[in-house]
């Protein structure tokens, strides 16, 4: 059983293993987001965790295994206008060697470059079975 100290209040000691966790969970959202812009839901399912998080406000949404995404998902985006997602940052503000919480800022554009809208969201990603996913976004 975990220690529930230890739980709540990790060692805050940065190391290596800290900023390799930063550097290799940054590539997974890379990963993320070059799947979204070439809009593969199951590419961007294997960038995820799961059961997969998202919080909007006070609601909560889960998905228990891949393959949740509306059919009609991009379709509904592309008529806004959307053509392309790009990050303006990623600014990791919590790590450890398993786990990283990023604020991220991102702008959804059209084919122009022109930006329709700016988002700032907290996504955290962690290591599990050896590999990194994004386990959680709140928009």
């Amino acid at each position: 059983m975990t220690d529930f100290a230890n739980f709540v209040a990790p060692p805050a000691s940065a190391s290596a293993a800290e900023a390799d966790a930063i550097r290799e969970a940054s590539a997974c959202l890379d990963r993320f987001t070059k799947r979204f812009n070439a809009c593969d839901t199951a590419g961007m399912d294997g960038e995820l965790h799961f059961p997969h998080v998202m919080l909007s406000g006070a609601e909560r949404l889960e998905w228990q295994a891949p393959g949740h995404h509306p059919v009609d998902f991009f379709e509904k985006l592309k008529a806004s206008g959307w053509r392309r997602t790009r990050y303006q940052s990623k600014d990791a503000v919590l790590a450890s060697a398993d786990k990283v919480h990023f604020v991220v800022t991102y702008t959804r554009e059209d084919g122009a470059g022109m930006v329709l809208s700016t988002h700032r969201n907290l996504w955290i990603a962690t290591r599990a079975a050896g590999r990194w996913g994004i386990s959680l976004r709140s928009y």
